[in-house]
């Protein structure tokens, strides 16, 4: 067989079709480039907004968050100040209800010791009549309790002698002045006296008495006593 050599036809096309081909390839190969270009200033001209964006957002959170402590700090200087001026608001009501409660104690208890005191002070019989002047001493006080003293040893034997019985209840106290350390009471009584002498009648007595006190230390003594009504309810035999 004879060789057969391609003819120059053939070659020419081959070259042309290659050079086209050559053409076309570099011509999309710029092209991308191209694209690549505009697609990298597209990225570099993004990427300056986009950072933009992100430091505005941290700002944002950064504000938020600086108003949010502020906010907080507020609330809590609120309260507290809610707290103090309630409790100072409390303080101040209790205060004069503390203030009334220990004033009313404290008449309470001068009004039940001048009450004890009467109580003592007008009752007796004969058998206990001579340690009258001492059981009394714990209420007196002063020139008043030598003056008492000095009332009972004078009736202390003819009351024995006679045999007479004296019994005091008390129906009322109250308390007309109070001014730390000194008050004021008035007491209501009703004493019954009886005797063999007259045929052991009860001879009837209402009788009201004005207490001066003092107190000394925790004790409350009496130092004056006046007689303001005194109404003799006997029955006439």
């Amino acid at each position: 067989m004879e060789d057969q050599q391609p003819a120059a036809g053939d070659l020419t096309a081959d070259a042309e079709e290659t050079e086209e081909s050559s053409g076309e390839d570099a011509a999309e190969t710029g092209e991308s480039s191209d694209e690549a270009t505009e697609s990298a200033d597209v990225a570099d001209a993004a990427t300056p907004d986009e950072e933009e964006a992100a430091t505005g957002a941290k700002a944002k959170r950064r504000r938020r968050k600086v108003l949010a402590g502020k906010r907080l700090a507020i609330a809590i200087a609120l309260a507290a100040m809610l707290f103090v001026g309630s409790a100072a608001f409390a303080g101040a009501a209790v205060q004069p209800y503390l203030s009334d409660r220990a004033t009313a104690a404290t008449k309470l208890k001068v009004a039940r010791t001048a009450a004890n005191a009467i109580t003592t002070l007008w009752t007796y019989t004969p058998e206990n009549m001579d340690g009258l002047a001492d059981r009394a001493a714990a209420y007196l006080s002063g020139d008043f309790e030598a003056q008492y003293r000095k009332f009972v040893d004078a009736i202390v034997g003819p009351n024995k002698q006679a045999k007479v019985t004296n019994s005091t209840e008390v129906t009322g106290a109250a308390v007309e002045s109070l001014d730390d350390p000194n008050a004021i009471v008035i007491v209501y009584t009703n004493t019954t006296s009886t005797s063999p002498l007259t045929k052991n009648i009860p001879s009837l007595k209402y009788l009201s008495y004005r207490l001066f006190m003092k107190r000394v230390g925790s004790r409350w003594l009496v130092t004056r006593m006046t007689t303001i009504t005194s109404l003799d309810l006997t029955p006439q035999v």
